[in-house]
């Protein structure tokens, strides 16, 4: 295993812990597992105690895969994050009968923009919280009592363009929209994980609250 995210509730206070933890940690095997549920990865959550679990030390190294084939797009690049607030809207979730009904203002704030609506609903980029941002049909697993999991973690390829980047990071000059523009080059290769999963996909992480265990499963999802 491999660790992916490692989040804790003072740099994420909008988000709700379980009773008694303030730190959430995912993992997944790197390994091709095309044969499981959601494909790719084989994620693993934990929540814990930040105080506990200081107490047990850290590594000196981040652990790497010792055997087997991985795809060093499946190993996250080790990096920081900021997580900042944004507000969302399901993209490809939204009902029929409410898209319809939205349809003229969707396309007159296209023509408004330059953009259509299910191009920045959602962030396309690792985040907690939210919905998936989906390139395929939406895929909500259900826990084993038939609940409808809630997205606790999109974990994403690297997009370097996009209404969802910050303006100092795009390419100077640039004469393309702002929901489009490429990132600077000197930025590409020094920010974020530094993954490709598929074709420019993401893992989505789903939890059940409801269920006093609190399952999760996953999906994955590219073009």
């Amino acid at each position: 295993m491999v660790p992916v995210i490692q989040l804790f509730a003072r740099d994420a206070p909008w988000f709700e812990f379980p009773p008694g933890k303030d730190l959430a940690q995912l993992v997944w095997c790197p390994l091709d597992h095309d044969e499981e549920p959601g494909g790719s990865v084989v994620p693993r959550l934990y929540w814990r105690d930040e105080a506990e679990t200081g107490t047990r030390g850290t590594l000196s190294d981040a652990p790497v895969p010792g055997e087997g084939e991985y795809g060093e797009e499946l190993v996250p690049r080790p990096c920081t994050v900021s997580p900042t607030p944004a507000v969302e809207y399901p993209g490809y979730d939204l009902p029929d009968e409410l898209l319809t009904a939205l349809l003229p203002r969707l396309e007159q704030l296209q023509d408004r923009f330059g953009f259509w609506y299910t191009e920045v609903a959602s962030a396309l980029q690792n985040k907690v919280g939210g919905y998936p941002a989906w390139t395929q049909s939406p895929d909500w697993p259900h826990c084993g009592a038939g609940h409808r999991m809630e997205h606790l973690f999109s974990v994403a390829s690297e997009v370097a363009y996009g209404r969802w980047l910050p303006l100092d990071e795009h390419e100077p000059g640039t004469t393309q929209p702002q929901w489009q523009a490429p990132a600077a080059e000197d930025i590409v290769d020094t920010i974020g994980p530094e993954l490709m999963l598929g074709d420019m996909g993401g893992v989505y992480i789903f939890l059940c609250r409801r269920c006093p265990d609190l399952p999760y499963a996953h999906r994955f999802d590219c073009h």
